[in-house]
């Protein structure tokens, strides 16, 4: 080819007779918008696992990922484009905006809607709020729980959350300009080290036996409090059977509505937490820690980045030793295969079963995955002792619980109670019934776990004891229904949020959910149809999601014949 010739055939991509293009097909790519992405991203290593860190970067930094923005960070990363789409498409808090289509507006106000944010008033809100604000300034969404049941309803403009709000105080908040999380003070390094912080890992580290510590938490009886309440202490040698390099995940995407126990304790006590994976990450050498924590808490992350950083620089762990994931708005990366898959910058798609995580997790390497109240435990007991738990008695239960408590209760909250407490210890506790309203019916465990009636109120909220009632504690999240409440409203809005948060992957739980919702919505409940629904849901669902989802129907139907 002459290497002289000076007519405009740069770019041509076909040769030879025929129409040719000077580009290639596809969309191209935008040097504005790829020296954007490249300003957010920095130095920071393309690694593929940092995607959904990198959509972050820009959906914060222009309220929206457009075409030309994700078409730029393909290119950055190397990735096609369908693969980047796919990603962001999967969660929530991501607004994927397409060529031609019009950016959601500059503002977001989310609303909870989950069962405690409902009955306190969420919808009236919500309504009112769209009556009085234009929709192309502000956007309205409806959102599933963040995690702050115990200040009902709930809403969010940008990472600043509103307790106890109504339209008044949402509206003065936009006024306000308030848009950073608030604070909240919290037990620094310094003054956890002050009062013996870190010394039990520090003499662990030196001549400690891993099986000891590991025998201290089995006498302890401690199990996994993120819901599924394997025994904590059995988890340590299955992961250090494989060989490594091994990890170590923690899960703290507590999104099952009604549970906020993690954010009371991060927001308190982190130090007592990070010693708990500290000590379970030198049980199971692990060589990373990766901290998975949910997008709705925004302030719980400013803190743990502070916090790591004192130990980082105390020279408690060398620097980039934890990294800290945050989640994008997917009620199923609770789950510990599909959080992995979101580590790993993926769809929170769960994975089949065998291979267990313990052999092939992070990145294909055994992982230890533990959820934050777990790991809490696993410092105190190592440093007090397993008495902490197995001297407290009560119903025939040994052990505490932190319940978190909401609903029609004077004071919901956080409360920590001895492992076989009845729903009338429990309401006790936060300080009785609101006035005006009769105790009638109580959620013992999330949505997962259905609704019970006032009738069970003798029953011990722990581990085995509800299977018998054809439920569970799982995360113990405690809503407490009264006579003013409609049980089938609740089951239903139980439903409606599993229909919204189901992963799609397995078609029992996926047209499942979406068909219990509309046999729900009749007049009148077909219960047999519902009850073969259920059949196929629980035997053939990929996850717990949908094996646990028709619960709220079944125990409804159960108890609650009457409202059906």
């Amino acid at each position: 080819m002459d290497g002289n010739r000076t007519d405009d055939t740069s770019g041509i991509w076909k040769s030879g007779r025929g129409k040719g293009r000077h580009r290639p097909k596809g969309r191209g790519l935008d040097d504005h918008a790829l020296a954007e992405v490249r300003a957010l991203l920095g130095e920071t290593d393309r690694r593929r696992d940092l995607l959904i860190e990198f959509l972050h970067l820009i959906q914060d930094a222009y309220g929206h990922l457009s075409a030309a923005h994700i078409r730029a960070l393909a290119e950055e990363m190397r990735l096609s484009q369908a693969e980047i789409y796919e990603v962001a498409t999967f969660y929530a808090h991501f607004d994927v905006v397409r060529e031609g289509e019009t950016p959601p507006p500059a503002l977001t106000i989310r609303i909870c809607d989950s069962l405690a944010c409902e009955m306190a008033g969420a919808a009236e809100m919500r309504r009112a709020l769209e009556d009085g604000l234009a929709p192309a300034e502000v956007r309205i969404l409806r959102a599933p729980c963040m995690g702050r049941c115990d200040e009902a309803p709930s809403a969010e403009i940008g990472h600043f959350h509103i307790g106890h709000a109504t339209a008044e105080k949402v509206v003065a908040t936009i006024h306000s300009g308030e848009r950073e999380p608030y604070l909240p003070g919290h037990q620094s390094f310094l003054e956890y080290r002050a009062q013996g912080g870190y010394r039990t890992l520090r003499l662990l580290r030196a001549a400690g036996d891993w099986e000891d510590v590991q025998e201290k938490l089995v006498e302890a009886g401690l199990r996994g409090l993120g819901g599924a309440g394997f025994p904590s202490g059995k988890k340590w040698g299955f992961v250090r059977a494989n060989p490594g390099p091994r990890y170590l995940a923690v899960n703290g995407d507590e999104g099952e509505p009604g549970t906020f126990k993690d954010r009371i304790h991060l927001e308190r006590e982190p130090h007592m937490f990070f010693e708990g994976m500290l000590i379970s990450a030198w049980a199971v050498e692990a060589e990373r820690c990766y901290l998975y924590m949910r997008d709705e808490y925004p302030a719980v992350r400013a803190i743990l980045r502070q916090e790591i950083a004192a130990l980082e620089a105390a020279g408690i762990v060398e620097r980039g030793y934890i990294e800290m994931r945050r989640g994008a708005g997917a009620y199923i990366c609770g789950e510990e295969s599909a959080m992995i898959e979101s580590i790993e910058g993926k769809r929170g798609i769960p994975r089949h079963r065998p291979p267990y995580v313990a052999q092939v997790g992070l990145f294909g390497q055994p992982t230890l995955v533990n959820n934050v109240e777990t790991l809490y435990w696993v410092a105190r007991i190592a440093r007090f002792g397993p008495e902490v738990l197995n001297t407290v008695e009560h119903n025939g239960r040994t052990g505490l619980r932190n319940y978190s408590v909401s609903g029609r209760v004077k004071r919901p909250g956080v409360y920590l109670l001895p492992a076989g407490s009845s729903i009338t210890d429990i309401i006790e506790a936060a300080g009785g019934m609101v006035e005006g309203h009769v105790f009638k019916a109580f959620q013992p465990g999330g949505p997962s776990s259905g609704i019970l009636p006032a009738s069970l109120s003798d029953v011990p909220l722990d581990f085995d004891t509800l299977q018998a009632h054809g439920t569970f504690i799982g995360s113990a999240a405690v809503v407490v229904l009264s006579d003013k409440d409609s049980i089938r409203e609740a089951a239903l809005n139980m439903l409606r949020f599993f229909e919204d948060e189901s992963c799609g992957q397995c078609t029992p739980c996926r047209v499942g959910c979406e068909k219990a919702v509309k046999l729900m919505q009749a007049e009148t409940w077909d219960r047999a149809l519902l009850e073969e629904l259920a059949t196929t849901m629980v035997d053939a669902s990929i996850c717990g999601l949908g094996q646990a989802a028709p619960n709220p129907f079944l125990l409804t139907m159960k108890h609650f014949p009457e409202e059906i």
